[in-house]
């Protein structure tokens, strides 16, 4: 049995980035950059208007000829004087004889006679050509996650397609005599499976939608042959049950004999002591607990991490702060501690009901608060770190 600190370790040391594939952009929601990415353009291409109003050259007059329009998507190309001036809108190209822009709510006009009321500075309201990005900078570096503004801005520089890093094809297989699907009648001895959309709504957390999911009975053979198939068709493999020492618990047995390789199993924590973790080639294993709230803080603290380093992620782990704890608590286990809590902006509640198979507070908590394996007495607003989610 290993310590928290050492299971992470050996994860991040053994979970590798998928490869790289070249996406379209609008498809690219979520993933990571895997190159840097420089403008082909200067953005905007030209100068444009920051509003709408008249383009001229400043000077020390006031009163101006208007001799023509530029609305967006326009291309002027005619000479102005100094006391001609263009209407213009937001977004237009400023000409190239002109330098400032006045809004226009300063100015009257009188049929092609236009007033300034009030003179802007020179070279006003005006967005100059590459002011927001010129051709040939920086736009994004490698390991960029890819954001609805990133996907804007990319498409404002003409960019369709960029390499990313491919985002694994996830399994996730659940054992269990005892499980029956939510919306079935409930048999005696029976209890609904909640497991599998547990996991999956995690795994959208990160960007992973469609993940595949399977269910075995509590049988060897079958057991074996449903890790067998996962195996060949999927990157990561998450186990839901079937992994502690019982009787009909033949998941591990399973996993040896289709040739993964154990990195370690059990880690000094509550709860979630009977966690698996193997590889085989690329492909990367966790069998989890199967109750509900040890399965979910193991894949917060440990799939979760692997997983996003897989897609290239930099940050992989959850975040972490420290907050006052509202209560007294003691550590007698000499194990490492989640416990299910809800913080606010001052303070973290240890919430009741930290059984493993119960998830009636996980649902209304907001983090974990970790207690190391070393500590046994943390006092009343003493500080805490919690791992948010």
């Amino acid at each position: 049995m290993i310590q928290v600190a050492e299971a992470l370790n050996i994860i991040a040391e053994n979970s590798c980035k998928m490869p790289i594939a070249k996406i379209k952009v609008s498809k690219s929601l979520g993933y990571v950059l895997a190159e840097a990415i420089y403008s082909p353009i200067n953005m905007p291409p030209f100068r444009q208007s920051a509003m709408d109003g008249y383009a001229f050259t400043h000077s020390n007059l006031n009163q101006f000829e208007v001799i023509n329009t530029s609305q967006a998507g326009d291309f002027l190309d005619e000479k102005i004087e100094k006391n001609q001036a263009v209407r213009i809108f937001t977004g237009a190209f400023v000409p190239d004889d002109t330098d400032t822009v006045v809004m226009q709510e300063h100015t009257t006009r009188t049929e092609n006679v236009l007033q300034i009321e009030k003179m802007p500075a020179p070279c006003a309201n005006i967005r100059e050509k590459g002011e927001q990005i010129k051709k040939g900078e920086l736009v994004f570096d490698a390991n960029t996650v890819i954001t609805p503004a990133a996907i804007g801005f990319l498409a404002c520089l003409g960019i369709t397609k960029i390499k990313v890093y491919q985002k694994p094809k996830v399994a996730i297989l659940v054992t269990g005599n005892e499980l029956v699907p939510a919306g079935k009648k409930l048999p005696k001895g029976k209890i609904y499976e909640s497991n599998s959309l547990m996991i999956e709504a995690a795994l959208q957390t990160i960007g992973i939608k469609k993940p595949s999911i399977f269910k075995v009975k509590d049988s060897l053979k079958k057991t074996i042959q449903a890790v067998e198939s996962c195996l060949a068709h999927f990157d990561v493999v998450l186990i839901s049950g079937g992994i502690s020492v019982g009787d009909y618990d033949y998941v591990k047995e399973a996993l040896l004999k289709n040739g993964v390789t154990e990195l370690f199993y059990k880690i000094n924590q509550k709860p979630g002591k009977p966690l698996f973790f193997g590889t085989q080639e690329n492909k990367i294993v966790f069998a989890l607990p199967g109750n509900p709230a040890s399965s979910l803080t193991c894949f917060y603290v440990y799939a979760f991490p692997a997983l996003k380093k897989m897609m290239g992620f930099e940050a992989i782990h959850l975040p972490e702060m420290k907050k006052k704890i509202n209560s007294d608590f003691k550590n007698t286990s000499g194990k490492t501690l989640f416990l299910k809590a809800f913080y606010d902006d001052e303070k973290v509640t240890v919430l009741e009901s930290q059984s493993s198979a119960m998830l009636n507070t996980f649902a209304v908590a907001n983090g974990l608060i970790v207690v190391p394996h070393d500590v046994t007495n943390i006092k009343i607003n003493e500080e805490v770190v919690v791992l948010p989610f």
